[in-house]
């Protein structure tokens, strides 16, 4: 008990001074995005509802609070979003925002009152969107300031043709077809290195092994202009698996964030999906009345210090420009931390990788 008192209390003392931080870096990013690049990007500190364009607001859904326009470098859709994007735990945002929306909130019911309507779920957009539709918008260079400019990083970012398929066993008079699909953070190696070398021969003399990079994983395309939703995942496995090698009836076996694609996929293609294996499945049970997505990121991201695992998990999901910051040392800088690497070891965990 003592130590989980200490724990809660250092946890909210950690966690609000990096609510404070993230808060201060979001305009230290815009600030020198547009210093650099004469333009900021959008963030997910504001609120999806956020009237942030001049023209006011744009319907785009009359039930619920599930869909807002996605702009890319070709296209405005409709899209699917998660709620969690907008509605990050953070001291400071809800501080700075509850004056803001109670305001906004008295305004729009005494406009309602007056007309004697019904309330409307609307939605605003960015005011980039609204610039490309005027047709002002230009694309961003490519790469950003803050990202690295080598070939290994830069190789797959403009390309959105085909995802890489690691494909095994039968080649011939393939009796059935299996489709492996990792998780978050992982690749098709979580497959290939694991349980590609330990099938028998029998196994891979009748079935024909298909694991997956997603899209944005591993050796698959890393498109600048996508919003990596459920929809374009998808879209991506039927086109680079079902219609590429021509697969009319598959198993699926997934592991956690790919268990959610499965069962898209498996919606997608009732007929054609034969059995579904789920590898530690990312499934909460909400409490009634809960945000499902909210209690689902609180179970895997509780904001807390100890173990260091959850503080990792804690430290990515909810602080987007702290995110940034990691990201900017670590991964613009790898050269460097390679070579420092190499000089350390003596080359030995160059060569052994």
């Amino acid at each position: 008990m003592t130590g989980r008192f200490v724990n809660e209390i250092l946890s909210f003392i950690v966690f609000t001074l990096l609510d404070i931080l993230d808060f201060l870096l979001c305009y230290v990013y815009k600030i020198l995005d547009y210093l650099i690049e004469a333009k900021w990007e959008p963030c997910y500190c504001s609120s999806a509802k956020e009237a942030i364009t001049s023209s006011g607001k744009i319907l785009v859904s009359e039930h619920g609070e599930s869909k807002i326009l996605h702009l890319s470098s070709t296209k405005l859709e409709l899209e699917e979003i998660s709620d969690t994007l907008y509605n990050r735990p953070s001291l400071v945002s809800e501080v700075s925002k509850s004056t803001v929306e109670g305001n906004s909130m008295i305004q729009s019911r005494e406009k309602i009152n007056k007309r004697g309507g019904t309330i409307r779920s609307t939605f605003t957009i960015n005011s980039t969107i609204v610039e490309m539709l005027q047709g002002r918008i230009q694309k961003l260079p490519i790469p950003r300031w803050s990202d690295c400019d080598c070939k290994n990083c830069t190789g797959w970012t403009s390309c959105k043709e085909s995802l890489f398929i690691k494909a095994d066993g039968a080649k011939e008079n393939v009796q059935e077809d299996v489709l492996f699909i990792h998780g978050f953070i992982s690749s098709s190696a979580f497959w290939t290195e694991t349980l590609y070398p330990n099938f028998s021969k029998t196994t891979k003399s009748k079935y024909r092994l298909l694991a997956v990079d997603l899209l944005g994983f591993g050796k698959s395309p890393k498109p600048n202009d996508s919003f990596y939703t459920l929809r374009e995942h998808l879209e991506m496995i039927e086109k680079s698996v079902l219609e590429a090698h021509e697969v009319k009836s598959f198993h699926i076996v997934a592991h956690s964030m790919g268990c959610i694609l499965a069962l898209a996929l498996a919606v997608n293609h009732p007929a054609s999906v034969k059995s579904l294996t789920l590898l530690a499945p990312p499934y909460f049970p909400a409490p009634k009345g809960e945000p499902p997505a909210q209690y689902m990121m609180r179970r895997v991201a509780p904001r807390r210090v100890w173990p260091l695992i959850t503080f990792g998990a804690s430290i990515g999901c909810w602080y987007e420009h702290i995110g940034r910051t990691i990201s900017l040392v670590l991964c613009k800088n790898h050269r460097l931390w390679e070579f420092l690497t190499k000089l350390c070891t003596r080359n030995r965990c160059l060569q052994a990788s």
